[in-house]
């Protein structure tokens, strides 16, 4: 497998998408950034990204709904959903899981994290 993944960042603060964005570039991903829930969807469409960093709080389509739309299309290989949001509490991660994301990290994120979390995906079969 390659080292490259084929990474979606869905957030709608301009800052964060591309700080998101070229933190993965360096660690030689493909990236594209989308801001907000239609355009995610439109995106996912046409790349099916292997991993999507999904803010929570979209214009649009919010992630959970973008989250169960992406569940519901009948891609190639289903991709990592990951949600980076302030939302922290239980009812949050819960909201989460129904949707279909797999892994719910509140903000901040470090960088170190996330480039060891996408490690982490790459070294695993799918």
């Amino acid at each position: 497998m390659s080292n490259q993944l084929n990474v979606l960042v869905v957030e709608d603060d301009p800052d964060t998408a591309t700080a998101e964005a070229l933190l993965l570039a360096t660690e030689n991903h493909q990236v594209r950034i989308a801001s907000d829930g239609p355009a995610a969807l439109r995106e996912i469409e046409e790349a099916e990204p292997d991993v999507i960093l999904l803010d929570l709080a979209l214009p649009g389509y919010d992630g959970l709904e973008v989250a169960k739309r992406v569940r519901e299309m009948n891609l190639s290989k289903p991709p990592w959903l990951v949600a980076l949001t302030g939302r922290s509490d239980e009812d949050d991660f819960r909201r989460s899981k129904d949707a279909g994301i797999d892994m719910h990290l509140v903000k901040p994120v470090s960088p170190e994290t996330l480039c060891t979390l996408l490690r982490g995906f790459q070294s695993v079969p799918h």
